[in-house]
């Protein structure tokens, strides 16, 4: 089920989520990813990611416009059944981790937390 992990970025840490479905470390300009797991074919990662590419852009601009002068923590999604997770790196805000959790499984501040520390452990050299 769980696709490997791309290039040397390690998102296995991620899979300890309650619920954990799929993950991604994605560059927001391109919306291309530089780590993927998890998904499958009931849960295309690459795609969703690319996707949310978009949410994050957006969000930026709307802020921009609103002269807000801040910075996204992070964002949530709240599906049905899935929760979404996009966490804009502190290191480098052009990339994102993103996370899709089974709601009926996840613990959403929980998952916040875990999000955040596993960001701070992070290397993108």
């Amino acid at each position: 089920m769980n696709a490997p992990v791309s290039n040397k970025l390690d998102l296995g840490p991620l899979r300890e989520m309650d619920g954990y479905l799929a993950s991604a470390i994605v560059d927001s300009s391109s919306g291309m990813t530089l780590a993927v797991d998890g998904g499958g074919e009931s849960f295309n990662i690459e795609m969703a990611a690319a996707g949310n590419t978009d949410v994050v852009r957006k969000k930026r601009d709307v802020m921009k416009k609103l002269k807000l002068n801040d910075k996204i923590e992070d964002m949530l999604i709240s599906l049905q059944k899935q929760y979404h997770l996009i966490r804009p790196l502190e290191s480098n805000d052009a990339l994102f981790i993103y996370v899709a959790l089974d709601r009926s499984k996840a613990n959403l501040g929980m998952a916040r937390n875990e999000l955040n520390s596993f960001e701070k452990g992070l290397d993108i050299a």
